[in-house]
Parts: C-alpha cells; structure tokens; sequence
C-alpha cells in the first residue's frame, strides 16, 4: 500500500497541517518524524482552529493512529499542555490513538534554558531561534546525552541516568552562562509531572509501524518546517537542527525500511519566511504589510510577524529537487486576488549574472531577486471547488509555477478549511 510524505518546500509555514488534516482520511497512520514544538502546523476542521506544535495533524481523524517517532524533540511539557487543549474540543486522545516512541529522546527542562540563553550571548548575531530548547536538545542527542521515553518505564536506571546529566549539565550552565542549575529534586518532580502522564503512550512504535506495513496499512509521515530548513540543505546556520526533508522520514519514524511511493511538497503561492538569514525575495514597507495582513502572516508558535514576499521560484525549484518531491500542494492562492499584477521571483542576479541554481548559503546575501509579473484575478476564488471554475488568470499562474518548478501541481488550496481546496 502507498506510504505519502507530506513536506515543506521552503522555509516553512507553507500550510502542511492543513494537507495532512485533509489527505489523513486515506491513511491508517500518521507519524511526525523529526523537530519539536518549535513550529506550529494550523488546522481549521469541524472541531475548530488550532495550531498543533507537537500532535501529528492526523489527530483529528477517527480510527487513525498518531505517532511520534524517534527523531522527534520530545517535549512532554507542551505536548501534555496540547492534548488537555485538543481534548477540551471534544477530540479523544488515549494510547490506542497517539503513540510515543521509546527510543525519542527527551527535551529535558535545561534545554529551553540554554537556547535562551545562547541566544542572548549571540546578541545582534542570533540564528532566530523560536527559544524551545531545540538546538540544545539534538546537540546532547548526538552526544548521547539524552534521556529515552522508555528510560521512563525503568525508574531506578532513569534516576541515575538523570544524576550523570545533571552534574554534567550543571557545569555549562553555570560555569559557562552563568545560570543558576538544577537539583535532583527539581527533576524528580518534572518527571512526577511530565513524565508519568505518558508512561501508557510509550512503545516500541517501530513494531507497530512494521506490523502495519505488513498488513497493508497506509503509513502518511509529516515533517516540520521545510527544506530550506533542513541542517543539511538548508540555509546553514539559519536552519533547525533537525532533517526536514523525506529521505529521513523513515529514518525518524521508526520504520527504516519504509519506503516512500508519494512526497507532497506543499508551497505557498507567496513566500513567508519566520526568523533570521537570507531571505532573497523579502519585501518591506506598505508592501509587505499588505501581503501579511490579507495572508494573516504571524508565527503559529511565536506570534512574531513573518517576513514575506512573492513566490521564489529559485528556492522553490531547490526544494522540490531536496525533497524529491513526486507532487504539489499549492496552498493560499485565495490571498493574492487583490492584486493587480501578481509578482514572480524567477531568477536570481548573482555575481553580474542570472541564476537559476540556488546558491551557496555564503552566497546567498549577496544574491539579488528577478521580478516577473502576471496578470491577476481581481475577484474573490475561496468559494470555487474545481479548477474549471477558477479564473483564467488564476490557471496562468499554477501553471506557470508549475512548469518553473518541475513537480505538477496537484492540490490548490484556496481557503484554510478542510473543503477549500481544488484536487486537479
């Protein structure tokens, strides 16, 4: 049966929540396999709106089973405080519907500590760190210095797991930073609070996602951010710490042999962009506050206004190349109906030329956009169902991304809601 990644293509924020929300009905699992809650995917579905920072978006649905696997920041403060949120909206979350890796690392209450504060020592030259302790938690991760959710079924082995970190842990927060430490008592009632609430949630999830596999279940894994995200083939260091692209969705999940019949990138019709580092196609001023308030552009986890700007065909083109990208989600096309004209970022000037390579993340300030423009709709499309239906101009400009990018697209999403979106 069909495994589909569900991905962004660029800096994130592209709208994948919503894909999973809508594609989860044709699948069986639903499994998160890298990142933490530094990131929000939003929903709007029967139950209400919601930005989900750390539940896969297939929560929603009925008989569906949710994991989160071993490359996931877990994070069980927020997660807790997440579930109690979706809860009260009437949505059953028990063990037989969400399931925790054992083998997921835990992000330990130190870690938020140290990206605030490491954030603060870099000042004017900070990576825009969302300040959920993510960078900390995968550096100890690749230091083996991290606490497993199983470990949370072994008591007596977590408690002296837990001293070894914490008198290492101690001498970079206060010799290093500064900070005040930690005490073992401190981590004994984080563990009474946090982690015991999760002890029935906790399992060998790659059994369960090999089983599934083996008795054709449909496997949907959803990814945080995107490409240009992604510690390898992203705009270092202005990236996550984690790998956003699918090749590592077996990998994260639990289920390495997994192999993937579908990746659906999901692009914005414009491009947003939440943080630091370059960001080629930004626009400022009157502009940009146009765009952001028709598109509704604020960080799901932060708030923080997101820098925008027109599509990036450039960085778009990287994107589908990174993910392997097998088709398109196009979402937000609705917000660019009150523009006249509707701008293009179709190449870059670099060095005296143009480009259609992505750059080099040195490079990368240094590059210049290329703006096209195409004819625009003028006319409200969040109503229309079907790609006949929608404006001529409208079909000009999917078609001619499309065509730029190299990857069909198959969804054009013109609303937030589960229904608004036209499958061609």
């Amino acid at each position: 049966m069909p495994n589909c990644a569900i991905v962004g293509i660029n800096w994130g924020d592209e709208g994948k929540g919503r894909m999973v929300d809508l594609i989860a009905q044709d699948y069986d699992i639903v499994v998160r396999y890298q990142g933490g809650g530094n990131a929000g995917h939003t929903v709007i579905n029967e139950y209400g709106k919601f930005a989900l920072h750390l539940l896969p978006s297939g929560i929603f649905r009925k008989g569906v089973v949710n994991i989160l696997g071993n490359g996931v920041a877990l994070d069980l403060e927020n997660l807790l405080k997440e579930m109690e949120t979706v809860r009260a909206k009437g949505v059953a979350i028990t063990p037989e519907n969400l399931k925790l890796s054992d083998r997921a690392s835990l992000l330990l209450p130190w870690h938020r500590d140290l990206d605030a504060l490491e954030e603060m020592r870099l000042a004017d030259k900070k990576y825009g760190s969302t300040r959920q302790g993510i960078a900390p938690f995968y550096s100890d991760k690749y230091q083996k210095k991290t606490i497993l959710a199983g470990e949370l079924l072994h008591p007596a082995h977590l408690k002296e797991h837990l001293a070894q970190l914490l008198e290492w842990k101690n001498l970079t927060l206060t010799r290093v930073y500064g900070a005040p430490g930690y005490t073992m008592a401190q981590l004994d009632d984080w563990v009474e609070r946090y982690g015991n609430a999760f002890r029935d949630y906790i399992c060998d999830t790659g059994a369960v996602l090999r089983s599934a596999s083996q008795n054709g279940k449909n496997i949907l894994f959803e990814a945080q951010l995107g490409a240009l995200r992604d510690l390898d083939y992203g705009i270092c260091p202005y990236t996550t710490s984690s790998n956003a692209i699918a090749a590592y969705a077996p990998v994260g999940s639990g289920f390495p042999g997994a192999k993937l019949d579908k990746v659906v990138g999901v692009v914005k019709a414009y491009s947003t962009c939440v943080g630091e580092g370059p960001f080629t196609c930004e626009w400022f001023g009157e502009e940009a506050e146009a765009l952001r308030q028709a598109g509704g552009e604020y960080g799901a986890k932060t708030g923080r206004p997101r820098r925008v700007g027109p599509v990036d065909l450039v960085a778009t083109r990287y994107g589908v190349q990174v993910q392997a990208a097998t088709s398109i989600a196009l979402t937000k096309l609705d917000i660019l109906s009150y523009m006249d004209q509707i701008p293009v970022c179709s190449h870059y000037l670099l060095d005296g030329s143009i480009t259609d390579e992505f750059p080099f993340p040195a490079a990368l300030p240094d590059a210049k956009p290329v703006i096209e423009y195409l004819p625009g709709w003028k006319c409200d499309i969040s109503a229309v169902r079907t790609w006949d239906a929608l404006p001529k101009e409208a079909h000009a400009y999917v078609e001619y991304i499309e065509a730029k990018i190299g990857c069909r697209i198959q969804y054009v999403s013109v609303g937030p809601d589960r229904d608004s979106i036209i499958i061609r």
